[in-house]
C-alpha cells in the first residue's frame, strides 16, 4: 500500500478549498503522508493562512510543474477542463476531475493522452449522501412506476460574498446554466436507474436574473417500466432538492437538503445526521480507496460524458 502521495491541485475556488481540507482529513486519519502542490494562474487571490499550511509548493509556469504526481485534482472552471486534462495528463498517474467533466459534449476523449493504467474519476458527490445510498440499497427500485426530481434554489444565494453575475454559473460560455451546473440530478438518476430509452428536454432563460445561461431546464425521460420528470432551476426562493418515487403502495420522498426519507402513505420518516461536507468527505475517502484498489471507479470520464450528453442535449 502506498504510504506517501504526491498531489497536485489546479484551481482553488470554493470546491477546491473544500477538497483540499478533506484530502488532509482523509490522509491524516489514515496516517498516510502526502505533499500537495497548488498549480494556479498569475494574479490569483492570496491564499488563506490556514490553507497555506497544507500546501508544499505553488507553481505558476507549466514548465516548472513536476511530472511525477500520483494524482492531480482538477477543480478549475468547467470550460477549462478539457485543455487542462490534455495538458497535465503527462504530469500525473491519476486524476480527480470536478463535475461537470466538460462544458461541451463534442469533446473527443480519444485525443486525450491517458495513461492506460491511470484512474480518471469525475466527481459525483450526491451519490455519497445517506439519502441516495438508502434509496439505492433499501428500496426496491424495480417497483417504481414513476419518479419526480426537483432541484430548485436561488442562484444569488449560492456563493455568499460573490456577485452571482460574475460566477461561471451565470455564463453559458463558461459552463454555466442549470442543465449542466445541476448535473448532480442526472448523475444520481443514472446511478440508481441507469440510462433511459428516450429523453425530452425544454430549457431557457425565464427569470429576471442577470445571466445569459439557462435558468430553467425540464426533462421527461422514458425507461422500460418507468417515466421520470426532472425540474432544475436557478430561481426558486425556497431551496428544494428531492427525489420522489411512486410505487403501488407508497409515495417516497428522498429529501437531500433535509437529509431524510419520508414515506407519505405509511406516515414514517427516516432522518440522517449529515451535512454537506459529510458526503463530500465520503467521496474523497472513496477516491483514495479507488487509488488503493479497494473500490471500483464507477464514474470515469466516458461514463460522465454520457451523463453530460443527456443533461446538456437530451441525447443518449
Amino acid at each position: 500500500m502506498q504510504r506517501v502521495y504526491k498531489i497536485g491541485m489546479i484551481g482553488l475556488g470554493s470546491i477546491g478549498k473544500r477538497h483540499l481540507i478533506n484530502i488532509d482529513k482523509v490522509l491524516s486519519s489514515r496516517e498516510i503522508e502526502y505533499s500537495l502542490d497548488l498549480i494556479r494562474r498569475k494574479n490569483s487571490r492570496a491564499l488563506d493562512e490556514s490553507l497555506s499550511e497544507l500546501i508544499s509548493n505553488v507553481y505558476i509556469e507549466y514548465e516548472n510543474v513536476p511530472d511525477d504526481y500520483d494524482v492531480i485534482f482538477i477543480t478549475n472552471p468547467t470550460h477549462l477542463h478539457y485543455d487542462t486534462i490534455k495538458e497535465f495528463c503527462y504530469k500525473t498517474k491519476n486524476m480527480f476531475i470536478e463535475k461537470p467533466v466538460f462544458d461541451k459534449t463534442s469533446m473527443n476523449i480519444s485525443d486525450l493522452p491517458f495513461d492506460t493504467k491511470g484512474i480518471y474519476y469525475v466527481a459525483c458527490p450526491l451519490r455519497y449522501t445517506e439519502v441516495i445510498q438508502y434509496v439505492k440499497n433499501k428500496i426496491d427500485l424495480n417497483s417504481v412506476y414513476s419518479t419526480r426530481v426537483i432541484c430548485s434554489s436561488y442562484l444569488p444565494d449560492w456563493r455568499p460574498g460573490l456577485d452571482y453575475r460574475e460566477t461561471y454559473s451565470a455564463h453559458l460560455d463558461q459552463g454555466g446554466g442549470v442543465s449542466i451546473d445541476l448535473i448532480h440530478e442526472w448523475d444520481y438518476m443514472m446511478y440508481l436507474f441507469g440510462k433511459p430509452k428516450q429523453v425530452l428536454n425544454y430549457r431557457g432563460k425565464f427569470s429576471r436574473l442577470e445571466i445569459d445561461s439557462d435558468d430553467l431546464s425540464v426533462y421527461i425521460a422514458e425507461y422500460d417500466k418507468m417515466l421520470t420528470e426532472i425540474h432544475l432551476d436557478y430561481f426558486g426562493r425556497k431551496a428544494i432538492r428531492e427525489l420522489q418515487l411512486f410505487t403501488a403502495d407508497e409515495t417516497i420522498v428522498a429529501d437531500i437538503i433535509n437529509s431524510e426519507i419520508r414515506f407519505l402513505n405509511e406516515n414514517k420518516v427516516i432522518r440522517f445526521s449529515e451535512d454537506r461536507n459529510s458526503y463530500q468527505l465520503k467521496e474523497i475517502e472513496n477516491f483514495f480507496d479507488i487509488l488503493e484498489g479497494k473500490a471500483n471507479n464507477e464514474n470515469d470520464i466516458s461514463t460522465a460524458l454520457t451523463t453530460l450528453k443527456i443533461a446538456k442535449e437530451g441525447k443518449l
